[in-house]
């Protein structure tokens, strides 16, 4: 039954887990609570999981594994994966809903400020993941997320007009120009520009979007955007070059590169089935970076919540770290996705595939996209500065300008 609102602590999660078994009911999308079965002398019960339609084949094993093991049935829903937040924060939040559901980590500032999600208590397990999938999972310091996947971008490459990966931006600029296509690279912009394929360049330049407090947290009171003083001074070099358009939409930038007019291509792994099925000799790079530092692409985790007012928090905190958080099951959930596992385990099992290595090592200095909920005071204007930039606007006073009315809007609340 989900009713009563539960914290537990760390420290409590062993010693209460025999009486929460046992007491446990079980929960459904429809109806809120469900009696206990009794099977001889054992009690079992119902974890109730939602997740999208491409999940659910995936975690049927685990789930007939955990009941093999622990008599505790385990209903894999399936949901719209475009309601599915929405439905759950309005079942959450009548303190009903299902035990566990499947998300994106930058869901945490909204989840967690409304109270719906429980901490889940990874163990020496945390040790076992991708070190920005824990990162994303985590929010002010405390887990509320078991990652499963990692997004990210990184660059492709048609290997058959550019044979080696560039040494940086300026090398890839070169290489492109040099075998003689229309476009030595294409990244989307269009019209409000698109700052999350414009990140990695930001960072080369020392200028992430937030700093960090002394827990690792993304900090809204350190808007470090403002540094970005360097980077725009370059984005307006690269409109003025045309390397960078506004021109550039996702569509042309997929059609150009599909068509063999374009060497490099940043994008995500959402895009390698399409290149692979034009028949693209693809290689997917790091992206090279136009500045002192690392390109740095922001990092979409996806995972799975435990519902804060569940009463079987301890069971579905198990079925998490101890079965979805094995290799095989993260590696099934890899097949059903074609995304990067969470956990380095299963990441390096399949990265014997090319393309999946790649992505990986693009990764290595992923950052998780900010979920704290000043994170929407920047979209609103960072973009459309960017797009002003690269189209000719003065580059020192439009980011100033961005900055702050970026500050005002998080003062503003």
């Amino acid at each position: 039954m989900l009713k009563t609102k539960k914290s537990m602590a760390a420290g409590a999660v062993v010693l209460t887990a025999g009486l929460l078994l046992s007491a446990c009911s079980s929960a459904t999308t429809e109806e809120p609570s469900e009696t206990p079965t009794e099977t001889g002398t054992e009690t079992t019960t119902t974890l109730t999981v939602w997740v999208d339609a491409e999940r659910a084949e995936a975690l049927a094993t685990a789930a007939a594994d955990y009941e093999a093991e622990t008599g505790i049935t385990v209903d894999v829903v399936s949901r719209d994966n475009a309601t599915i937040k929405d439905d759950y924060m309005q079942q959450a939040n009548t303190g009903s809903g299902p035990d566990i559901v499947m998300g994106a980590h930058d869901w945490l500032g909204e989840l967690t400020t409304n109270g719906v999600v429980a901490p889940i208590e990874l163990g020496d397990s945390a040790d076992g993941y991708l070190a920005v999938a824990l990162d994303a999972a985590s929010y002010d310091g405390t887990v509320y997320m078991l990652p499963y996947a990692v997004e990210n971008l990184a660059m492709l490459r048609n290997a058959d007009i550019v044979s080696e990966p560039a040494a940086d931006f300026d090398d890839m600029i070169a290489k492109g120009t040099a075998a003689g296509v229309e476009f030595p690279f294409v990244v989307e912009q269009g019209t409000d520009g698109n700052p999350y394929h414009l990140y990695p360049f930001q960072t080369a330049f020392g200028a992430p979007v937030f700093g960090r407090d002394a827990n690792g947290a993304y900090d809204a009171t350190q808007l470090t955007l403002g540094d970005g003083g360097d980077f725009a001074a370059w984005l307006s070099e690269q409109g003025a070059a045309g390397t960078i358009s506004t021109e550039i939409t996702g569509d042309i930038a997929k059609e150009k590169f599909l068509a063999g007019e374009a060497a490099f291509w940043l994008t995500g792994p959402w895009n390698v089935t399409s290149a692979i099925d034009a028949g693209i000799n693809l290689a997917v790079d790091a992206i090279p970076s136009p500045g002192s530092e690392d390109a740095q692409p922001f990092a979409g985790v996806k995972g799975f919540f435990v519902n804060q007012y569940s009463e079987n928090q301890v069971a579905a905190n198990d079925f998490l770290v101890n079965y979805i958080g094995a290799s095989d099951v993260q590696v099934a959930l890899y097949e059903s996705s074609s995304i990067l596992p969470a956990l380095t385990e299963a990441a390096e099992a399949v990265s014997d595939d090319p393309i999946i290595a790649g992505f990986l090592a693009a990764g290595e200095q992923a950052v998780p996209m900010p979920a704290i909920p000043a994170m929407g005071s920047v979209w609103q204007y960072w973009g459309i500065a960017e797009a002003e930039i690269l189209n000719g606007a003065d580059a020192e006073a439009t980011w100033t300008q961005l900055t702050a009315d970026v500050q005002s809007a998080i003062d503003a609340g």
